[in-house]
């Protein structure tokens, strides 16, 4: 896996050389301040790909919405380590598991607030209302 990829030629440069997978990153925007927010460079990145390799998403996780944001414009799946570094933090082992049920419930309310039943019914369509 390949992760801090911000751009279309970089996902294709990344298939060129073989990566199981990228990882969408600007690595919390810590990196290069003023660069292209992770959720704003994942739908261009998931066309430039075009299925070949998985593509997941990292960088501002924090609730349901973004779960089903980043899903809807084609990641495969969602990195939220910040968040489950707060519920270690706070309550050990309970913590990490009430962060991840808490982010569950949240994306599964989101869900069905935007009227879909299933993540795999999730594609842009579902942005139209909600925003980004």
């Amino acid at each position: 896996m390949l992760k801090g990829i911000l751009h279309p030629e970089d996902a294709k440069l990344a298939i060129e050389h073989e990566v199981d997978g990228i990882i969408v990153s600007n690595h919390g925007g810590r990196q290069v301040d003023g660069a292209i927010g992770a959720l704003e460079a994942l739908p261009q990145i998931c066309e430039a790909v075009d299925g070949r390799i998985p593509v997941l998403m990292d960088s501002g996780i924090r609730r349901g919405a973004d779960i089903v944001k980043a899903l809807a414009l084609g990641a495969k799946a969602v990195l939220v380590g910040r968040p489950c570094m707060y519920g270690l933090a706070v309550a050990g082992e309970r913590g990490v598991r009430k962060v991840l049920q808490n982010m569950m419930a949240d994306m599964d309310l989101t869900l069905a607030l935007s009227g879909g039943k299933s993540i795999r019914e999730l594609d842009h369509s579902v942005l139209s209302d909600m925003k980004r």
